[in-house]
Parts: C-alpha cells; structure tokens; sequence
C-alpha cells in the first residue's frame, strides 16, 4: 500500500472515529439540557410542580430509593423478567424468521398468522395471558416473549431476503448443507436487519413489562410506578419513568457497540 493511500485511510478512520464522539457528545448534552431547562421552568413557576416537580427533588427521591435499597431489588425484578422474555421470545422468532426467508413454502405459510397477529395491541391481550398463566412470573415473562417476537422476526426474514441471491447460488454450488447455509450465508448476510430487530424488540420488552407489572406483581418498575400514583408519590414515579429511559439507552449503546463487533462490514453513517 502507497503512503498516499495510508494517509488517506487514515484520515477516513480519524473522521469516522471523530464523528462517533460528537454524536455521543449531542447524546449526553441533550438530555442534560433538557434537565436544566425543565428546572429553570419549575423554579420560575412556568410549570405546576405538583404535576412535574423539579429535576432536582427528583433526584432526591432516587437516592432515598438507592439507599433504601427499594429501587435495586425492583429494577433487578424487571430486568430478570426482561431477560428471560428476550430468550423465550427472541431464539425462537429468530430462527423462524430466517427459515421463512429461506424457504418460500415456510414464509406462505406463516406470513399470513404473522400479518394478522402482529397488528393486535401486545397490552390487549394481557388479560388472556394473565388468565393462562395466572399472577406469577410466568405472564410477565410470556408478556415480554409476545412483544420481542414479532420484530425480531419480521427483520430476520427481511434480513435474509435481502441477502444477494448469488451468494445462496455459490452455496448450493458447493453442496453446502443446510446448516452451513444457515451459519455462514443466512445468519451473517441478515445480521444487520436482525440487531434492528433486537434493538426494537429490548425497547417493546421495555414498555410491555412496565405495563405487566402493573397488573398484579408486588415488584418491578412497573409495579413501582403504579404504587406511587395510588399514593400520590409523583416524585417516584418520574424516578421509575427516569431509571426504565436510562435502561432503555443503555441498552441502545451496548447493542450498537455490539452491532459494531458483529457487523465491522457495515458502514457507519
């Protein structure tokens, strides 16, 4: 390679690496100015308090609850929920999607129940999960399956229809087996769509078991936020509302970080 073309990827790698910092720099200062003025508004009585009190007796109130250790014990209740209802729902929508965009007679089949089930409300049918699997755990879990599954399948057979059909052709040129075709054609060619899938599947799973907790569990964010309505407790709620957005943007970085592993071929914008 010349020393031109060194210097010039180089400089690519250094105005990548350059955009990625701005961007996680706007990432931190929005919501911190957001915080700012949403005080300021507060402390000059251009918002009712009793409705969205101050960012800082919110804060207050989140390190009552972290010394307390309340907030630890809900928040570990509603991520081992969240888990457990990736798995459940994410392997099996995974490898479903992939095979319905394989084979044509697979996705015939399961596309119409996909198109006509996933448009019905998740929260909708929480009284018909509660009723199967009654108060306990496993509604919760259900709950959170039900929502991850459908846009992690939707994008892993979307991800492998996308795949150049060239490439399946080499495969099948090769007597590549089915599995093989599967692990070094359809899984990594679909890579992309499918960590899509997961990013909105972490979010969905977010929102549903928040509303899940509501509904007859003595733990969790959810359950939080609930308890602290019926009390009038409106500072505990804004720091459930606060800790499942910072969970959600957590999740959002180390996902993107991961993405970035699993797919160094896809470019970054």
């Amino acid at each position: 390679m010349s020393i031109a073309k060194k210097a010039r990827v180089a400089e690519t790698r250094t105005k990548v690496r350059s955009a990625r910092n701005r961007d996680r720099l706007i990432g931190i200062v929005s919501p911190l100015a957001l915080i700012v003025l949403w005080e300021l508004c507060v402390q000059s009585g251009a918002i009712d308090a009793r409705f969205f009190p101050a960012p800082s007796q919110v804060a207050v109130k989140l390190v009552a609850l972290v010394v307390s250790g309340s907030l630890w014990t809900d928040t570990a209740a509603s991520l081992t929920r969240l888990f457990w209802g990736m798995l459940l729902g994410g392997i099996p929508a995974l490898l479903l999607g992939i095979v319905m965009g394989l084979y044509r007679p697979i996705r015939a089949v399961f596309d119409p129940l996909v198109a006509a089930t996933y448009p019905i409300p998740k929260s909708a049918i929480l009284p018909l999960i509660l009723l199967i699997f009654g108060l306990g755990e496993a509604s919760k879990i259900v709950m959170v399956a039900t929502g991850v599954f459908y846009p992690v399948l939707i994008n892993s057979m979307a991800g492998v229809m996308e795949i150049n059909k060239i490439y399946l052709d080499v495969g099948h040129n090769f007597k590549a087996s089915r599995w093989q075709v599967f692990r070094t054609i359809a899984l990594p060619g679909a890579m992309p769509l499918i960590m899509t899938g997961v990013k909105l599947g972490v979010g969905l799973g977010l929102i549903l078991i928040t509303i899940a907790e509501m509904v007859g569990a003595n733990s969790g964010l959810g359950h939080m936020i609930w308890n602290a309505w019926e009390i009038l407790s409106v500072e505990t709620m804004y720091v459930g509302l606060i800790v499942i957005a910072l969970l959600g943007f957590l999740f959002s970085l180390a996902l993107t970080e991961l993405e970035r592993w699993l797919v160094p071929w896809k470019t970054a914008h």
